[in-house]
């Protein structure tokens, strides 16, 4: 097979080397224009004070915004929310039924003779309860009694270190 190059007549490789050489010059004296521009570029940042983590915070911010409005993006969005409506109304249908069924539990008769089997046990072992409740209750009654705004048991005695 015969190359290119011996397909061409003297004149026309001339011409090709020519343009070749031409072509190299415009690739050297492209590099050097755009390492000018890249010089000025980073002194114009410097003097504004724009250094490379700014930078790649604006680019991780421009990327950002870029993916969220892409139509992907927002299906995929749309479809989580979704999903996790979904989720949380099954949650919560789950701890109605597990409501109900503690109801449930707790007004069947054998709660109930449980309840009632503790109750008389109690009352063999500590006594009744006394007629004004428990302490916290009476607490309760009497700061509602006297007005005050407070649930908080009034402070003990202080005791004086030797």
């Amino acid at each position: 097979t015969l190359s290119a190059a011996e397909t061409l007549t003297e004149e026309e490789q001339d011409e090709l080397r020519r343009e070749l050489t031409k072509v190299e010059e415009e690739i050297q004296t492209l590099s050097q224009v755009l390492a000018a521009k890249e010089k000025h570029l980073a002194e114009i940042k410097r003097k504004l004070g724009i250094n490379s983590l700014q930078e790649l915070k604006q680019n991780i911010a421009k990327g950002w915004q870029d993916v969220t409005a892409t139509s992907a993006y927002k299906k995929t969005s749309e479809t989580l929310s979704q999903a996790g409506q979904k989720a949380s109304a099954a949650f919560s249908s789950v701890g109605s039924v597990i409501t109900k069924k503690l109801e449930d539990v707790k007004n069947s008769p054998t709660f109930k003779s449980f309840e009632e089997k503790v109750e008389t046990l109690k009352s063999k072992v500590g006594g009744t309860k006394p007629a004004g409740g428990d302490f916290g209750e009476v607490l309760n009654s009497t700061a509602n009694a006297t007005g005050a705004t407070t649930t908080e048991p009034p402070p003990g005695p202080v005791q004086e270190s030797p």
